[in-house]
């Protein structure tokens, strides 16, 4: 495959996001990259895809800076590009949560690589612990995890009082690249909680240096491929198609703009009710042609991948 996928994430401050997101974006146009970044003055978040040495200059050029020195990149390969375009956008957190007060960089849970996650996930004395939201853990998740009934990463924060009963065991959080655990067990210590930890790297490291065993099902990825195998070692399928029941590992969003339900739905199901979740939903005035994938991308007419730059530009060399 000519092209990869690089998912990657670093806490770190960074003290003019404004000034660093133009310098950034036009790094990215320079080398053809597409996908979405997040900058803040917490860190900086990434998706993005490109070809081969594209995305080798991407992250040559990247650690070249202190700020992000250990910053991790998960590699995965890919036929062709994954997003349609390029978005490099300063937010207040790098991934929505509603705790800018949480410093990940200062004080978080303890990293365990893949392997020493795989060797204590199963003992008596610890809780696995599934940071994603419901449609994620229900693609799938590791074996005997604990799951919370979150729609969204920001009401993680308001569940904390439902692991009151795991206080006395060790806590292995973990989620799709490890970004949300860094969040999730900064505030787990913050919480009183001691003794927490998180996959580093998340799923998608996990898959790649250990074979995503114990890894039961899909695994969800925000980007075109949406689903994606984890687990080559003892896989098996564990969702099921949202309107026969029958195992599927297939995601669409409901044709419905109303609706937009995010389930997994087999093909012949998905045929049956023309890309919609539900009879009911099949029935909308405005509901979206189905062209058998489920996905609909927003109208690229128009759009430019400069779009959006600062009249900022760097200071001449002297």
């Amino acid at each position: 495959m000519d092209y990869r996928v690089l998912l990657y994430y670093c806490y770190t401050p960074i003290e003019n996001p404004e000034q660093f997101r133009e310098e950034h974006h036009r790094l990215c146009l320079s080398l053809n990259l597409r996908g979405r970044i997040i900058v803040a003055a917490e860190g900086l978040n990434g998706t993005v895809s490109g070809t081969i040495a594209d995305c080798e200059e991407y992250m040559r050029v990247v650690k070249a800076d202190a700020r992000f020195a250990a910053l991790e990149f998960k590699v995965e390969p890919a036929p062709s590009h994954t997003f349609q375009k390029l978005h490099v956008r300063v937010k207040p957190e790098i991934v929505n949560v509603g705790l800018p007060h949480i410093k990940p960089y200062e004080r978080t849970g303890v990293h365990l690589s893949p392997t020493e996650f795989r060797d204590l996930k199963d003992q008596d004395d610890v809780v696995v612990l599934d940071v994603r939201s419901d449609y994620e853990h229900q693609l799938g998740r590791f074996r005997n995890a604990v799951t919370l009934d979150i729609e969204n990463f920001r009401e993680f924060p308001e569940k904390v009082q439902e692991l009151e009963q795991y206080r006395g065991k060790k806590i292995l959080t973990y989620c799709t690249g490890g970004i949300k655990c860094e969040k999730a067990s900064a505030f787990l210590l913050d919480q009183g909680f001691e003794n927490v930890y998180q996959l580093h790297g998340g799923i998608i490291k996990y898959g790649l240096e250990a074979g995503g065993e114990d890894f039961d099902g899909k695994c969800y990825v925000f980007d075109g491929r949406v689903a994606v195998d984890v687990n080559h070692v003892n896989p098996t399928l564990i969702s099921e198609c949202h309107h026969c029941h029958t195992p599927s590992g297939r995601m669409i969003n409901c044709a419905n703009p109303h609706c937009n339900l995010h389930v997994a739905m087999c093909e012949a199901c998905g045929q049956q009710l023309d890309g919609a979740c539900s009879q009911i939903c099949q029935q909308h005035p405005e509901k979206r042609p189905y062209d058998g994938t489920g996905a609909y991308p927003k109208n690229s007419n128009h759009y430019s991948p400069e779009q959006g730059l600062l009249s900022y530009r760097p200071p001449a060399l002297s």
